[in-house]
């Protein structure tokens, strides 16, 4: 023991003795018993904390929930190991000791917050292991050496100094406020969706506008943690306006007409629509570039929201969410007309999507080639179910009525008369 001792000393390490060994092995054990005191905070703090988390946020709650014990534990031991460094002057060793386990601590802890975010891994360990080096450089004598040795890494360019540990804190700072913005925008989107005060158009748009604002308030807390003059944006200002004025036009159009189209309320989610007489379905989500329509094909249609603006758009729910369905039929000459009409109503009345108010109505509308063409009027108020159902289940119901009743549905015929043909022998 002796021996490794002197030889440790040899090396120019500083080798604790006496009481500044019994001080580093009660520091040790201080640090073992705050990391496992995080551990059990950890296992019976965390399930409640995320139980209250879900109920609270629901499935805003999403991604950052399962990490919540982790979050518990990890900043559990950092209070205590934080408490345990201010609680006195260690001796360097013990301090670097403490300062290693509060950096990894706080890292981790870090690294589950942005994860749960749903940033990217690269992003959660580089903000995670910045700040590690600085809460253990700052636990061993300071930033100084460090910020010196980043700071002579980089470049000037006029009254610009482009360095590495420009870089870094740029890179950090963006990343903190890209989680600040997620997180704020989970808090504030639960807050408006659980608000009885909105309608769902109403929650939608509210949601927009504060995404739209937080982003805003971000830049500008951003442009001040970084020290950035506004005034050396204004060629930027400047290009952005070109960029939106020539490539940029049909985005910040979208972009408005979605606003326009939640203030106005012409279009809400839930709408049955049909766009330009082709496109037809159930509106899913307003987006900020585009409306997700669901067909019953379960196609998923994606349509500008200036479209919308533009073409012609029929919304079966927009006052009323009756809509009523054509469905034509022909019968032959010879049948028993009212007979043809009173199963004809009495197939619409029998079909369990058909509306008793308003009522069914059968109009005559042609004498055609084959038969006497009528149109069956029926009333639904789920057209988001489809109207080719209800075509369907008609039909079907009074094919067999006219069987049961011997009518006889048309079907083209064509006399062909032979003139001037030979006669045979």
């Amino acid at each position: 023991m002796n021996d490794a001792i002197a030889w440790l000393s040899a090396q120019g390490l500083a080798v604790p003795r006496g009481s500044e060994a019994t001080e580093l092995a009660i520091v040790f054990g201080l640090i073992v018993a705050a990391l496992a005191l995080g551990a059990l905070a950890g296992r019976w703090l965390g399930p409640p904390i995320e139980a209250l988390w879900r109920r609270r946020l629901g499935h805003h709650a999403e991604g950052i929930g399962p990490r919540v014990p982790f979050v518990v534990r990890h900043g559990a031991a950092a209070l205590l190991l934080a408490i345990l460094q201010a609680a006195g002057q260690w001796p360097p060793l013990a301090a670097g000791l403490i300062g290693f386990f509060l950096g990894a601590a706080m890292a981790r802890m870090a690294a589950q917050i942005l994860r749960g975010l749903n940033l990217a891994r690269w992003m959660a360990w580089s903000v995670a292991f910045v700040l590690f080096v600085a809460i253990f450089s700052h636990s061993i004598g300071g930033l100084a050496p460090i910020n010196n040795t980043l700071d002579s890494i980089g470049f000037d360019l006029g009254s610009w100094r482009f360095s590495l540990l420009r870089v870094i804190i740029v890179l950090v700072t963006v990343i903190c406020l890209l989680a600040a913005i997620r997180l704020v925008n989970r808090l504030v989107g639960h807050a408006i969706v659980s608000t009885s005060s909105f309608d769902p158009t109403q929650k939608l748009l509210a949601q927009k506008l504060a995404g739209i604002a937080t982003i805003t308030l971000a830049f500008f807390i951003g442009i001040d943690l970084l020290d950035i003059s506004l005034t050396s944006l204004t060629v930027f200002s400047g290009a952005l306006g070109l960029a939106v004025g020539f490539g940029l036009q049909k985005t910040v159009g979208n972009l408005i007409a979605g606003i326009i189209l939640l203030l106005d309320r012409s279009i809400k989610p839930g709408d049955v629509i049909v766009v330009a007489d082709k496109d037809i379905g159930w509106v899913n989500k307003i987006g900020v570039r585009a409306v997700s329509i669901i067909t019953r094909d379960g196609k998923e249609h994606l349509i500008p929201n200036e479209d919308l603006m533009t073409k012609p758009v029929e919304n079966w729910s927009y006052t009323d969410r009756n809509v009523r369905v054509r469905i034509p039929v022909t019968v032959p000459y010879d049948c028993d007309l009212p007979l043809a009409q009173e199963l004809m109503l009495r197939a619409a009345a029998e079909s369990p999507r058909v509306l008793d108010m308003p009522k069914s109505n059968v109009w005559l509308s042609k004498f055609g080639e084959i038969g006497i063409e009528h149109d069956i009027l029926v009333w639904i108020n789920d057209p988001e179910s489809g109207v080719g159902s209800v075509r369907s289940d008609v039909l079907n119901r009074l094919w067999l009525l006219f069987r049961d009743n011997g009518i006889v549905l048309p079907y083209p015929r064509r006399d062909v008369h032979l003139v001037g043909t030979p006669a045979s022998d």
